[in-house]
């Protein structure tokens, strides 16, 4: 018996306090790890080989500039970061619900029966194992925020640059970061200003724009 009660106070003391927040501590928006390319059809020879136009035009933008000052994923990384916050307080909050059961099971075990004991250390057992279940579900729902967070972004800024292209005759657009492999940019063909102010005024008038009521209900 003492060695069944040893083994499961070890392996419920076992739970880590500074692994609860891993994940949500750990989630930190990218900036847009992509590159930007807006394919351009060059003439084909007699081989099926495309070539590159002599007039290309590259440009690119600074995507941490951009991240900070795009509107739109400043109020959706705030809601993201509070969000990971409230989950993270409950958290630790069902972890040290768990570890006050375990102190208690520890002070008290030398009252309880074999058969006393044996029924609190399955219960203990029973919470660790839901516990660990309930830690699993919020690291995947961060990871899920975060990748449907990051495709949303990802669609809005290459969408405006393909529009932005169509009147500037832009063929390709990169970004420009520490973890880029554009090393050096001229500030002649930085449009991160441009692409800033193009992509705040139109999530400025998507905002304004009025919702639109339910007509699909059926008439009475």
């Amino acid at each position: 018996m003492a060695n069944s009660k040893l083994f499961y106070i070890c392996a419920l003391k076992s739970i880590e306090m500074k692994n609860l927040s891993l994940i949500l501590n750990g989630v930190l928006l990218v900036a847009v790890g992509v590159l930007y390319f807006l394919f351009f059809s060059g003439k084909k020879t007699g081989e099926s080989t495309v070539t590159a136009p002599s007039n290309l035009k590259i440009a690119y933008i600074k995507s941490d500039t951009v991240l900070k000052y795009y509107e739109y994923f400043k109020e959706q990384n705030d809601l993201f970061e509070a969000k990971n916050k409230k989950l993270g307080q409950d958290m630790q909050n069902r972890a040290q619900s768990l570890q006050n059961d375990i102190n208690a099971y520890q002070r008290n075990v030398g009252n309880l029966t074999i058969g006393q004991a044996k029924a609190v250390e399955e219960d203990l057992a029973k919470k660790n194992q839901n516990f660990r279940l309930y830690q699993q579900s919020v690291e995947q729902e961060v990871a899920n925020d975060q990748a449907k967070l990051q495709g949303e972004l990802y669609g809005r800024i290459t969408d405006f640059l393909k529009k932005y292209a169509e009147g500037s005759e832009l063929q390709v657009v990169m970004k420009y970061d520490q973890t880029s492999d554009l090393l050096f940019g001229g500030p002649g063909i930085d449009i991160s200003q441009d692409v800033i102010k193009g992509l705040n005024e139109a999530y400025k008038n998507e905002k304004s724009k009025p919702v639109k009521s339910d007509t699909t209900k059926a008439k009475k």
